[in-house]
């Protein structure tokens, strides 16, 4: 099987489906804190979280939204919409499955996509549509020729795979 970025180097085409599983761990949710400035007590403090009805605190939804940012930044898309439904709550250390499918790419390389993340039992915890731009020609041939080079700028990429 080619990996993501592979098969975007070949073209990418309507029906094409990507997935990915991870977790997210207290660390991250305190730098997601950090970074977008959320500290919305449902996110650390136990007592808010099960007064909101959650069984403990929960991620932010959107550092879970960011899974499908891993999707997209591998197949090279460029990102113009995102809208998100969260459907679930997600829990620090829960494996999240993100499934990525592509519905159409018109003759200039738009193109919108659905994705759905689900927890361990399967359960939808968010939908999102997401709308962009694919690579064209000249931007296949790049990704082929860093593919050929040992893609460089993905090594962050490959270090957490392969620490997964």
């Amino acid at each position: 099987m080619n990996s993501m970025r592979e098969r975007a180097a070949e073209g990418l085409q309507p029906g094409d489906s990507f997935s990915v599983t991870r977790s997210f761990t207290q660390e991250e949710v305190d730098t997601f804190a950090r970074l977008s400035g959320d500290y919305n007590p449902v996110h650390f403090d136990q007592a808010f979280a099960e007064l909101k009805g959650f069984r403990a605190p929960v991620a932010h939804g959107l550092l879970t939204g960011s899974l499908l940012t891993e999707i997209g930044g591998q197949i090279g898309w460029l990102a113009a919409g995102m809208n998100f439904r969260f459907r679930r709550p997600v829990y620090v250390g829960e494996a999240i499955t993100c499934r990525w499918t592509i519905r159409e790419i018109d003759p200039r390389g738009r193109a919108s996509a659905r994705v759905e993340m689900t927890n361990p039992d399967g359960v939808i915890v968010l939908e999102a549509e997401v709308t962009g731009i694919v690579p064209g020609d000249p931007e296949r041939q790049r990704l082929r020729q860093m593919l050929a080079e040992g893609d460089p700028t993905n090594r962050l990429a490959r270090s957490r795979q392969d620490q997964s």
